[in-house]
């Protein structure tokens, strides 16, 4: 069957969304062009045209997930309702137990930002941002009256260490933690930043 043909734009996309997948499945290190472009069928000069070396292809696709995880994070935390319906809605999305992809994806790009300076500028950008969104969300939450917390960035800073800590501890480490006991440790870390009570946090479920 005759493929598609697809624009510019719609390519790079399905180049990109290969590339996720292949590192995912490979890693960082040991995916080739070739895997790319035999997941779709398509041929290594076809990948190269798009993206004319592996480096600049691994880099596309970690900022292509990047800017992904952020428009959900930007949809979540637009919601019209409260600013603590709306954080925890995020955490528990973004959080290792929850409904946020690509866990394994995101070790695999800290562990090659140590190596790839075009990388490691992908991750720091998103965690900047990520702690950013957070921030201002917690910042209204506090203006409103809604909880207490004299730092909202170091909160920010201090909840996504802990999602990233616990993400690795579930990815990497089976059965280190259970699910049930790490969500514990999240709901208990936001219920602390806030100066909220847990019981108070947990009636807050959107």
């Amino acid at each position: 069957m005759a493929r598609v043909r697809l624009s510019v734009a719609e390519r790079r996309e399905e180049l990109l969304r290969a590339a996720i997948q292949q590192i995912e499945a490979r890693g960082v290190a040991a995916v080739r062009i070739a895997d790319v472009a035999s997941a779709l069928g398509v041929s290594n000069a076809l990948v190269l045209y798009h993206f004319s070396t592996k480096e600049k292809l691994v880099a596309a696709a970690f900022t292509y997930a990047a800017e992904d995880d952020l428009a959900h994070l930007r949809k979540l935390l637009g919601r019209r309702t409260t600013a603590l319906r709306r954080l925890r809605a995020a955490v528990r999305w973004y959080a290792p137990t929850g409904q946020a992809k690509g866990w394994r994806l995101w070790i695999e790009g800290w562990a090659a930002a140590l190596r790839e300076p075009a990388l490691r500028e992908v991750a720091r950008d998103l965690d900047k941002r990520w702690k950013a969104a957070l921030a201002e969300v917690i910042a209204e939450g506090v203006a409103a009256g809604e909880f207490h917390c004299p730092d909202p960035f170091g909160t920010a800073l201090r909840l996504t260490a802990l999602l990233d800590g616990l993400a690795v501890q579930l990815t990497s480490y089976a059965g280190a933690v259970s699910r049930a006991r790490a969500q514990e440790w999240v709901d208990e870390a936001l219920a602390r930043e806030l100066g909220l009570d847990r019981a108070a946090l947990t009636a807050s479920q959107t």
